[in-house]
């Protein structure tokens, strides 16, 4: 695992650029809006920088950039705008049902997607491939569904149970996961500042400062 973002081993890397080029070919089912969960709802387009950011839930280097990123976020308060892209590891066993969790929540309360989020990154180890090998995928849903259910709220339990079978949610994290792949991702975390690919995710606080600094002072100029 290279520091600071999980990285696709080079046969799945070749299984991603050829997944990339047929995606090129054939048209990607096109979702009725844009993928992916805007942070507290700012006006996305306009004068703030806009930060994408590609996350697997159960990434731990995706974990990790969560803190400086958000620290970034609540110093520029308006000024910068982040948008999540679930975006499912394959060899992550149980990413996909968490990235199909975040869009049952925001389906029932969108304004639980990120303390669901939060959630999966401070309890992410338990559903790691080996403490979860033996269990059947039903029990890893019913446990990840009582974690969303304390962030989503008791009274959405029925429905979120739901969720995982209404076949809309699992083509949400589908198109959640292509998209990742139409844009080039291959790894978690992958960042895009303005539409444009950031070389490096092992990213502090101060580092995105940096970053962002000049782009709001040109904004301003």
């Amino acid at each position: 695992m290279q520091k600071g973002k999980t990285m696709m081993n080079p046969l799945l890397c070749l299984m991603m650029l050829f997944l990339y080029f047929s995606l090129c070919k054939s048209q990607l089912p096109i979702p009725a809006k844009i993928d992916g969960f805007v942070y507290k709802k700012p006006t996305v387009w306009g004068e703030s920088v806009v930060v994408e950011a590609f996350l697997d839930p159960v990434c731990p280097d995706s974990r990790d950039s969560w803190l400086p990123l958000k620290q970034a976020l609540d110093y520029y308060s308006g000024r910068l705008s982040l948008v999540v892209h679930p975006f499912a590891l394959p060899y992550h066993s149980n990413s996909f049902t968490a990235c199909r969790s975040l869009h049952i929540a925001n389906k029932l309360n969108s304004s639980s997607v990120y303390p669901l989020l939060e959630l999966f990154f401070k309890t992410q180890e338990k559903y790691y491939n080996a403490p979860t090998y033996g269990l059947p995928r039903a029990s890893v849903v019913a446990d990840m569904t009582k974690l969303a259910l304390t962030a989503v709220g008791e009274s959405f339990s029925t429905a979120f149970r739901s969720g995982f079978n209404d076949s809309s949610t699992d083509q949400a994290a589908r198109i959640s996961f292509k998209y990742g792949c139409s844009r080039g991702v291959a790894g978690t975390p992958s960042f895009f500042v303005n539409g444009m690919p950031l070389s490096n995710s092992t990213l502090d606080y101060n580092k995105w400062r940096s970053i962002v600094d000049p782009l709001l002072s040109k904004n301003i100029s």
